[in-house]
């Protein structure tokens, strides 16, 4: 046994093979490709030593090794695969679109699964296929080669998040095909205007980062994206992609910048907010009409308008919550609820004033003769409003009849007390008497009046003061029921001022009701209808 453990036949083969390195250098270069020249001869030091010679002899080389160690010997991976300096490296540009994963409009950011596929040729990858066992195509790791420095112009993630690190598939005639598996965020400037019914176009800019055209010529590498491994997004609808090749100048440096960019046409799909943003909208909108449609004098119309005012300012909060914060668009739906909340306000405010119609007293003056004509004429035979419910106008006629009632009782008690007085007297006049059917009758009545001898003189005198007594009496009565009858009158006046002015109120109130209703059927049209299908 030797001083390293090693039997006197392996020392003496280590030995030998040791010899042979030192006259043959490079024999094991099938073996292992080092990186460096001292590298490698500590390797192979190492590899001696710790291995003996028959192991040595024995193990055969896999050929995609022995390739690999040929195509990588020498090889710079910081240095552009090309022999002359003035020759640019075309990098063909390629998108697999799998996924849509968001859209984030209110940061404006759009996330997508996207498979990169990159290619270009190399010309120090090259071999014969008949010298490797026809091996045509060979997987090496990414970072033993040359890599394009191609990134997202747009990007709005850290460039640090890097990308997987696959393997780059790489042929006999230097051709390298390297597909990328990654989740890019890209920045996106979100057009809200016809939002929930918007299109949105983003685009995803590649380009080398720091090699001119002259040293790195990017391009598209199909006329058309990849869309066989899609998945369907529910929010959006992929219309297209497309791609596009462009060269730029950049104020650094005098040499252009190709790029290629894909545009991705997105549509929104608007069941979700019909459901959840248009209907309430429009429900809400019909709560406004409903405010003229309420009675006056139930007393809720105004608390009817403020609560529907409030409904919407809540409603209109929480759909700018998803919007960006840009005053560059206005949204469809925020000029919707505007326009609504508008009509809200003003709906109060002229529910005030169909109020103040309602409730206008006898204090107020008469309806005046134009606001009679006009409104309690055609517009309301137009309007359908019914007529029957008036107040009579033959106010004549209630107050003939109330007029000959008093005027009869008032005959009849003047007349009672007349006979009274003459009887008293003496002497019993022609009495009137007016029957149940307002026919007078005369009766002629005499009395004997025996007069004492002591009341001779008193008794004529004691008549005069009676029939003045009752005559004042009859004045009296007369008085009042003059007032009573003019109070009545008054009463009949007032009312029929009050209920004029309610029917103003009332064919107000059902002119709003059009015109809103005219107003939130055209807005909720050409807003919500229209205009989107003519954008």
């Amino acid at each position: 046994m030797g001083p390293w453990g090693f039997t006197e036949k392996q020392l003496s083969g280590n030995v030998k093979i040791v010899i042979l390195l030192m006259l043959m250098p490079g024999r094991l270069a099938d073996l292992l490709k080092p990186d460096s020249i001292s590298e490698g001869a500590f390797y192979n030091v190492t590899y001696v030593i710790s291995h003996n010679a028959d192991d040595v002899t024995s193990r055969p080389v896999p050929d995609e090794q022995r390739l690999m160690n040929h195509i990588l010997r020498g090889y710079e991976k910081a240095v552009r695969p090309v022999q002359n300096a003035s020759t640019a490296v075309i990098v063909k540009m390629g998108l697999t679109l799998t996924q849509i994963f968001d859209m984030d409009e209110k940061n404006q950011v759009l996330v997508t699964n996207v498979w990169l596929d990159q290619e270009w040729d190399d010309e120090f990858l090259k071999w014969d296929p008949l010298q490797f066992s026809n091996v045509t195509k060979i997987r090496i790791p990414c970072h033993k080669i040359w890599l394009p420095d191609i990134v997202l112009y747009n990007n709005a993630a850290e460039y640090t998040d890097g990308v997987m690190l696959a393997n780059a598939m790489v042929e006999h005639n230097g051709n390298v095909f390297w597909p990328i598996p990654t989740k890019l965020q890209s920045s996106c400037k979100v057009d809200v205007t016809y939002f929930p019914f918007d299109d949105q176009i983003c685009k995803m800019k590649f380009g080398s980062w720091t090699y001119d055209g002259f040293q790195v010529d990017i391009t598209n590498r199909s006329q058309e994206v990849d869309l066989s491994n899609y998945v369907v997004n529910g929010e959006w609808v992929l219309i297209s992609v497309r791609v596009q090749r462009n060269v730029v100048y950049y104020t650094c440096c005098p040499e252009s910048f190709p790029d290629v960019t894909f545009f991705i046409h997105i549509r929104r799909r608007t069941l979700y907010y019909m459901y959840n943003v248009i209907f309430p909208c429009i429900m809400m909108s019909a709560l406004t009409l409903l405010v003229f449609c309420l009675p006056p004098d139930s007393g809720e119309k105004i608390a009817l308008g403020i609560t529907v005012l409030l409904a919407f300012s809540v409603f209109m909060l929480a759909v700018a919550e998803n919007l960006p914060e840009t005053s560059e668009f206005v949204p469809l739906i925020s000029i919707y609820l505007t326009i609504v909340m508008s009509l809200t306000s003003v709906s109060v405010i002229m529910t005030v004033f169909v109020l103040n119609l309602h409730h206008r007293g006898p204090s107020r003056n008469a309806v005046p003769a134009w606001i009679r004509g006009i409104l309690l004429g055609p517009i309301q035979s137009i309007l359908c409003v019914g007529k029957n419910d008036r107040i009579p106008t033959g106010r004549q006629g209630s107050r003939f009849l109330r007029t000959m009632s008093l005027r009869a009782t008032l005959e009849n008690i003047a007349q009672e007390l007349q006979n009274e007085a003459q009887l008293e007297n003496g002497v019993m006049a022609d009495t009137i008497v007016t029957d149940g059917q307002g026919t007078t009758l005369h009766n002629e009545t005499r009395c004997d009046v025996r007069l004492l001898p002591n009341d001779n003189h008193q008794r004529p005198r004691r008549g005069i003061q009676v029939k003045n007594l009752h005559t004042k009496s009859h004045e009296e009565i007369v008085r009042n029921l003059q007032s009573i009858l003019d109070k009545h009158e008054k009463e009949d006046r007032d009312y029929e001022i009050i209920q004029e002015w309610r029917k103003v109120a009332q064919v107000v109130d059902r002119i709003l009701f059009w015109i809103f209703l005219f107003g939130t059927l055209s807005s909720t049209l050409i807003i919500l209808v229209i205009t989107p299908a003519v954008k």
